[in-house]
C-alpha cells in the first residue's frame, strides 16, 4: 500500500474527482470481499455449520467498523509513536477531519482513505474464522475480534503502512497486505487453533464441503473484489501503477489456478472444483504484496509457485495434527509468505519503486527486508493471538460443548438452520405413502350411519 512505499510520481496537492470516485468504487469492491469470503467459507463446511460460518464473517463488518471509527484509524494511521503505533486525536471518532481535507501526499479526501482502509481491517479477522469452523462460541468469537484488531491488526497496519512505522522505514514492500492482512490472519489462525484444539472427529469423520457451487460463488466474488483491494491500494490512477497491479492480479490468479490443478492432478489424479477455487485464492493472496513490484511475467511465476506450494501446504495439517478447518494457514499464511518473499526475487525496480530483486540485479538487500517483515508479523501475530485465545478459553470459554458441536453449531448458537426442507415435497410424500384411492382404508365421502 502506498503509505509504506516511496512513490515515483510527484505529489498532487489538489483533490481529484477522478481518483476520489475510483477509490470509492474500490472501497465498495473490498467491502464485497467479506460477504464473498462468507460464501466461500460457508460452502466449504458441513450443512450444520453453514450459518455460523457466514455470521463469523458478517459480524466483523459490524464490530470492526465501530472500532475503526472510535480509535482504530488513529492507532493505525495517526502520528507515529515510537515506530510501533500511531495516534492522532483528530482521527478519534473521525471527528477532527475536514470534509475536503486530503490524505497527506495524495489527491483523495482523508475520509475516503479512512473508509478504504476500514474494509481491509474488516476482512482480516474474518479470514481467521475459516480455521475455527464448527467449534467456537459466537460470543467468544466476537470478543476475540474486538481484542485482536486492537492489539494485533491496528499496530501491524501501522508498522507496515503508517508513516514512521518500523517496517515502513525499513523499506519492506507490501503493496496491498501480504504481511498486514494475510500473514497476519494466517499466523493468528494457527495460534488460535493450537489453543482450542481439533474438531470432534478430525481425521476420522468425512468433513467435505456441503456446497461447491457456493464455494465457487464465494471465490468469484473474492476475485472480483480483489481488483479493488489491489489496484485501489495505489490510492489513485494517475501514473499507471494501479493498472499494472490490476493486470498482475488477474495474471497471477489465473496462473495459480493452473498450478494448483496441475499439482492436484499429478498428486491425486483429479481436477477438482475446490482445487480451482482454492488455487484462485492462493494466487490472489500471493500477488497482493508483490503485484506493484513485478512484471506480468513475474506475476505468472508468483502465481504458479503459490498455486503449487499452497496446494502442498494444505496437507500439512494432517501430518502435524493441527486442525485448520478450511486451510487458512495453508493458503493465507503460506501464500502471504510466498508472495512477500518473492518480491525479493522478482521486483523489477520500474513500477512502484526503484527497489530491485535478486533476479534484476538488486542482490539480497530487498529479500532480507522482506524476510524481516514476514517473520516479524508472523511471530507477533502467532504469539499474541494464542495468548488472547488462551485467556478467553480459560475465562468465558472459546468452544461449544462436544454435544453441541456434534448436533450442529447453527442450531445451538443461532437457533436456525441454513436449509429448511420441512415443507419440501410434503404433500407428494403424503400422497405417495397414504392409502390408494378406492382401497378399504381410503377415506370416502359416503355418509356413515351411527
Amino acid at each position: 500500500m502506498p503509505p509504506g512505499i516511496t512513490t515515483l510520481a510527484a505529489d498532487a496537492p489538489e483533490l481529484s474527482a477522478a481518483n476520489t470516485g475510483f477509490m470509492l468504487i474500490c472501497t465498495a469492491l473490498v467491502m464485497l470481499m467479506t460477504p464473498g469470503l462468507a460464501f466461500f467459507y460457508g460452502g466449504m463446511v458441513r450443512v450444520k455449520s453453514t450459518l455460523n460460518m457466514l455470521m463469523m464473517s458478517f459480524i466483523s463488518l459490524g464490530i470492526v467498523t465501530i472500532l475503526w471509527v472510535l480509535y482504530g484509524f488513529s492507532l493505525a494511521f495517526g502520528t507515529d509513536v515510537g515506530s510501533v503505533i500511531g495516534w492522532s486525536s483528530d482521527f478519534v471518532g473521525l471527528s477532527g477531519i475536514g470534509v475536503t481535507e486530503l490524505w497527506d501526499g495524495y489527491t483523495i479526501p482523508t475520509y475516503v482513505f479512512a473508509v478504504f482502509q476500514l474494509m481491509f481491517a474488516v476482512l482480516t479477522p474474518a479470514l481467521i474464522s475459516g480455521a475455527l469452523a464448527d467449534r467456537v462460541k459466537f460470543t467468544s468469537w466476537a470478543l476475540f475480534i474486538t481484542l485482536w484488531v486492537t492489539v494485533v491488526y491496528f499496530p501491524v497496519a501501522h508498522w507496515v503502512w503508517g508513516a514512521g512505522g518500523w517496517l515502513f522505514e525499513l523499506g519492506v514492500i507490501d503493496f496491498a497486505g501480504g504481511t498486514a492482512v494475510h500473514i497476519n490472519a494466517g499466523a493468528a489462525a494457527l495460534g488460535v487453533i493450537l489453543v482450542i484444539g481439533k474438531r470432534v472427529g478430525f481425521k476420522k469423520d468425512p468433513m467435505r464441503p456441503h456446497s461447491l457451487p457456493l464455494v465457487m460463488l464465494g471465490a468469484a466474488l473474492l476475485w472480483f473484489g480483489w481488483f479493488g483491494f489491489n489496484a485501489g491500494s495505489w490510492l489513485g490512477n494517475d501514473d499507471g501503477v494501479g493498472a499494472v497491479m490490476f493486470v498482475n492480479t488477474q495474471v497471477a490468479t489465473g496462473a495459480a489456478v493452473l498450478g494448483w490443478l496441475a499439482y492436484e492432478k499429478i498428486r491425486h489424479g483429479s481436477f477438482t472444483t475446490l482445487g480451482a477455487a482454492s488455487g484462485a485464492v492462493a494466487g490472489l493472496v500471493a500477488i497482493t504484496p508483490a503485484g506493484g513490484a513485478v512484471s506480468p511475467l513475474g506475476a505468472i511465476a508468483v502465481g504458479v509457485i503459490a498455486g503449487v506450494l499452497c496446494a502442498m501446504a494444505v496437507g500439512l495439517k494432517y501430518k502435524f495434527g493441527y486442525d485448520d478447518s478450511l486451510d487458512v494457514v495453508g493458503v493465507h499464511l503460506v501464500g502471504g509468505v510466498i508472495g512477500s518473499l518473492l518480491v525479493g526475487f522478482f521486483a523489477t525496480g520500474g513500477v512502484q519503486s526503484d527497489a530491485k530483486g535478486l533476479f534484476y540485479g538488486g542482490g539480497l538487500d530487498q529479500l532480507g527486508k522482506q524476510a524481516v517483515g514476514v517473520f516479524a508479523v508472523l511471530a507477533y501475530s502467532l504469539v499474541v493471538s494464542a495468548v488472547l485465545a488462551f485467556i478467553l478459553d480459560r475465562t468465558i470459554g472459546m468452544r461449544v460443548s462436544e454435544d453441541d458441536e456434534v448436533s450442529g453449531i447453527d442450531q445451538v448458537e443461532h437457533a436456525e438452520t441454513a436449509y429448511d426442507f420441512s415443507g419440501a415435497g410434503g404433500g407428494a410424500a403424503q400422497r405417495s405413502t397414504g392409502p390408494a384411492p378406492g382401497s378399504p382404508a381410503a377415506p370416502t365421502n359416503k355418509k356413515v350411519d351411527a
